[in-house]
């Protein structure tokens, strides 16, 4: 068998692995799937009214604020299924079980493409859910074009892959569990300071730039216009730019650091 195909075969193989662990223990990826959906029953029902008034400058309009808000949080919720991959990733650097993998004859990263592979799987099912609960409390997206669609979907994945490769680096130089989640934990904070809740033209200006200049705004306005059928500017060269350096930085940050790491 070839070098590519043995690397096929044992990346599979590692993704069936981390897939069977996601199944037998489900909690904490429900426990981050449960934020996203939290906040957005929290921000549509609570502070929906007061929300839509205060950005469009006219009378309450939940359903105008539903529209508004399900695109950063399907991101956030991205954000939050990727903290497990840290965790898990942290767990079999410590346990033991890299050390008997690498007195095995299998290719080396397999094992590293297999968490990422496994976790964008599940991104993709989380923003399914929480999609389907936006859809349930009323959001539609009658405005996108199938192109448009495809383009939201591709979005989604290549953020999905590029914070998968971060939450691996962060991982990887984290000594336990809880250092692994607690180092994760800016994925789950940046979105709170992004466009999710508001628009960046309703901020004080001393912290626009705090939400500017960070990966989750350009992606989520760049959502956000596919999904809703507008214009999205500039906003989606920024969104690629952010993925692909992302990706590229994760990436070689814990392949070196995995190649690197004696235990």
């Amino acid at each position: 068998m070839s070098s590519l195909g043995l690397a096929l075969r044992d990346s599979s193989t590692m993704l069936r692995r981390n897939l069977l662990h996601a199944r037998r223990y489900p909690s904490l990826t429900l426990n981050l799937l449960l934020t996203p959906i939290m906040l957005l029953l929290l921000f549509v029902y609570i502070f929906g009214d007061t929300m839509s008034a205060g950005i469009g400058g006219g009378g309450p309009d939940r359903s105008a604020y539903v529209a508004f808000v399900v695109p950063g949080l399907l991101l956030m919720t991205i954000g939050s299924t990727t903290i497990g991959t840290a965790v898990s990733v942290s767990n079999d650097m410590t346990e033991g079980i890299i050390a008997r993998f690498r007195t095995m004859a299998i290719h080396r990263g397999s094992v590293l493409i297999g968490h990422v592979l496994g976790s964008v799987l599940q991104a993709v099912v989380s923003v399914v859910l929480v999609g389907a609960v936006g859809v349930a409390i009323g959001f539609r997206s009658t405005d996108a074009t199938a192109l448009e669609w495809l383009a939201a979907f591709g979005l989604l994945v290549l953020f999905a892959t590029a914070l998968t490769w971060i939450a691996v680096g962060m991982g990887l130089v984290s000594p336990n569990a809880e250092a692994a989640s607690n180092n994760a934990m800016p994925l789950i904070l940046l979105p709170l300071l992004s466009s999710t809740f508001v628009p960046l033209d309703a901020m004080p200006g001393w912290f626009q730039p705090v939400a500017r200049y960070q990966p989750f705004t350009p992606a989520i306005e760049t959502l956000r216009g596919l999904l809703l059928g507008t214009g999205i500017g500039h906003n989606g060269w920024l969104a690629l730019a952010w993925c692909l350096g992302l990706a590229a930085l994760g990436y070689f940050w814990s392949t070196s650091k995995f190649d690197n790491d004696p235990r």
